[in-house]
């Protein structure tokens, strides 16, 4: 088996790979499990980790590690054009005797898993594909949550801004006098689940916060002067915007997939929108301040939702499954069974669909204003974030994550440059 991961990382999806490796060493029909080196890229260069070959202690560890580091993720997408990678991807699952290749990743990824999947039938390979759901933005599936509830990294992203606007506000109200207006920027490019958590902080509506997601139906004119009417009111206001939010060029940098990367830009929103509050003027004493988490937000180990850990081992326990069945081209899903007892069952659904489809944030999730969301977005979030702390492992008062050993398998082909990496 190969796993391979995609994307940008998230803080629980080492989680899955454990859920993967610790049950395939119970199913007759896997043999060793290979680690992807940087995903599809690791695939294509025939860097292939042996994952079956780790000490348990260490695969334990992946429970507490966060992002990617243990073997490794990538934004390299294979597209249609790029017909010697696929043929590339073929040869070195033959020569390594793959027959069960699992992706980790959002729909991009899904849709790699699929396309890889069914050419390798097309060509006489006897490869089982399956997808496994990650991704902090909530955006894989579709709006009705029938393909997936929610991703396995969400959880513990939401319980992130739970908690960081918890103490934010704490801040903004002690050094209101001076700053009374606090701008933080969430990750969220297009899809508004991320900002959306910051409410988690406040369901009973206490704090003088405002949130305003990349989907929200408001200018930045509108922001500033809601803004002001809170400062009129409270002496202080918490501005929760998504780096989605629009207030025009901000000098993009996009990825290989095309997705504008925020943190590379030449300005950030929360800076543009400072700017702009200051210029215009605030109803109270003081200056907008701004403050811009970055891949924080994805990495926060300690700030994980024991919640999210245990769907995300549970989601890369079934996909192992799923292989292990033969059952090709699905992906592991998270479904949520009935109220009012938060619970979940654990399905499968086709790739095809999961690559096919997205997922937008419900419009009547979001307030007429523009500038918050609803209490039926906190009843849907509150469980996924859980009601306790993760306690972490610690050597000498650090953290003790998954240090695997550099144990590859043999290459047996000549060395492959990416088709996308020629100049």
């Amino acid at each position: 088996m190969v796993v391979a991961q995609s994307g940008g990382p998230s803080p629980v999806i080492n989680n899955s790979l454990r859920g993967i490796i610790e049950i395939s060493r119970e199913l007759a029909e896997i043999g060793t499990v290979y680690g992807a080196v940087h995903g599809i890229e690791g695939v294509l260069k025939e860097e292939l980790l042996d994952l079956t070959a780790q000490p348990a202690e260490e695969v334990s560890l992946l429970r507490y590690t966060p992002a990617a580091g243990s073997i490794g993720t990538c934004r390299y997408k294979l597209k249609p054009k790029q017909t010697e990678d696929f043929d590339r991807v073929l040869e070195v699952f033959k020569a390594h005797d793959i027959g069960y290749f699992l992706y980790i990743g959002g729909n991009d990824s899904m849709d790699t898993a699929n396309k890889v999947a069914a050419l390798a039938r097309e060509r006489g390979l006897d490869l089982v594909g399956v997808g496994v759901p990650k991704t902090i933005d909530n955006d894989v599936g579709d709006s009705a949550f029938k393909l997936i509830d929610h991703t396995p990294g969400y959880g513990s992203v939401a319980k992130y801004w739970m908690h960081m606007v918890q103490a934010a506000n704490e801040e903004n109200e002690g050094s209101s006098p001076a700053d009374p207006v606090l701008v933080m920027q969430a990750m969220g490019r297009k899809i508004g689940y991320i900002p959306a958590a910051a409410r988690l902080a406040d369901p009973n509506r206490e704090m003088p916060l405002q949130i305003y997601l990349a989907e929200s139906p408001c200018s930045l004119e509108k922001m500033a002067d809601q803004v002001n009417d809170q400062l009129r009111q409270h002496g202080r206001c918490v501005v929760v915007v998504s780096e989605g939010f629009d207030v025009g060029s901000l000098g993009e940098v996009r990825d290989s997939f095309g997705h504008v990367m925020f943190s590379s830009s030449q300005m950030t929103v929360a800076q543009a929108v400072v700017n702009h509050l200051n210029k215009v003027g605030l109803a109270a004493k003081g200056a907008a301040r701004g403050n811009v988490p970055g891949t924080d937000q994805r990495h926060a180990i300690a700030l994980a939702s024991t919640v999210d850990l245990e769907e995300a081992y549970r989601s890369g326990q079934l996909a192992a499954l799923l292989a292990a069945r033969g059952e090709n081209g699905y992906m592991s899903t998270i479904l949520r069974n009935e109220p009012p007892i938060y619970s979940v069952r654990y399905d499968k659904v086709p790739l095809e669909e999961v690559a096919n489809s997205e997922r937008t944030f419900p419009k009547q999730w979001i307030t007429a204003e523009g500038n918050d969301v609803t209490d039926e977005f906190v009843r849907y979030a509150k469980p996924l974030v859980g009601e306790d702390m993760l306690t972490m492992p610690l050597v000498d008062g650090r953290f003790r994550m998954t240090r695997f050993e550099k144990i590859h398998a043999k290459q047996k082909l000549a060395k492959y440059v990416p088709q996308a990496d020629r100049k």
